[in-house]
């Protein structure tokens, strides 16, 4: 039994003793009161489940929100790929007529980390391992 409830039964057994004690013609108003205080407890119940559920909400669209959204607009993928090239010519010059190839070879490597940052970003299960067919003890 909660402590609540055991609040709940003492009250329950004032309200019947005090009936016994003062009469019949204060019944209705012991009876109020003591439905009163059942409905305070049961707002209050509902108020923090309410509270909870709204709370769990809040927590999963932040967890939602904070995720990175798979985005496969063809769009967005071509525009990247235009912007990569475009500045690929300029980083190109730079790195090879400054470093020759070791920094023709940098700036490549940046290019291409971009390009692959990106493709994981817009497609999270691009770089996944695939789950085998047969069941794992790993596995969930």
């Amino acid at each position: 039994m909660d402590a609540r409830d055991t609040d709940l039964k003492k009250d329950l057994d004032a309200t019947l003793h005090a009936r016994r004690d003062l009469g019949e013609e204060y019944e209705s108003e012991l009876v109020d009161s003591f439905l009163e205080k059942v409905d305070q407890r049961i707002d209050g119940a509902v108020e923090r489940r309410v509270r909870r559920q709204l709370a769990e909400q809040q927590m999963q669209t932040t967890r939602d929100s904070r995720s990175p959204k798979a985005t496969d607009s063809w769009g967005e993928r071509f525009g990247f790929g235009i912007v990569s090239l475009v500045l690929a010519v300029p980083l190109s010059a730079i790195g090879g007529g400054l470093g020759r190839l070791p920094g023709l070879l940098v700036a490549w490597a940046g290019i291409v980390g971009v390009n692959i940052v990106q493709a994981a970003r817009t497609n999270p299960n691009l770089f996944g391992r695939r789950k085998s067919s047969q069941g794992s003890d790993w596995e969930d």
